[in-house]
């Protein structure tokens, strides 16, 4: 880690009020820590998104096992992307839904590609790709 500096932020009465129960429900000790944590989001997020270093990204999807042909759908797209899937959890919710967490690692680009395949299926109910890189430029 870097040498700290110090340096003022001037913000409105009212957002200030709203930011400071918002950390402090997050766990956050101080204002610094949670806008350091927030610079590293914005930051990682730009690198995600201009496609600068190593990605990775997890994958959720929400299905019914009911839906015809669904789950094998799904793991012929994993089979077929085998250099960008890194691994692949399957969790049944209840008698009719399942949890599938994948972990994918490449160019952004391809991420976005097998991610938006997997939630684009017939049948996936809901699910979400989340982002980051190994943020070694963060330092």
């Amino acid at each position: 880690m870097g040498k700290l500096v110090r340096f003022g932020v001037s913000l409105e009465e009212g957002l200030l009020a709203r930011f400071d129960p918002f950390i402090e429900r997050l766990g956050y000790k101080s204002r610094s820590e949670a806008i350091r944590d927030l610079i590293r989001e914005r930051l990682v997020a730009g690198e995600w998104k201009h496609e600068k270093g190593p990605a990775m990204g997890v994958l959720s999807l929400v299905y019914s096992h009911e839906v015809r042909e669904l789950s094998k759908k799904l793991t012929d797209i994993q089979h077929h992307h085998l250099g960008i899937i890194l691994s692949s959890t399957h969790i049944h919710m209840d008698e009719h839904n399942c949890l599938e967490v994948v972990i994918l690692k490449g160019p952004a680009r391809e991420i976005q590609e097998v991610a938006g395949l997997l939630l684009s299926a017939k049948g996936v109910k809901h699910g979400k790709l989340i982002t980051t890189t190994t943020g070694k430029h963060l330092d």
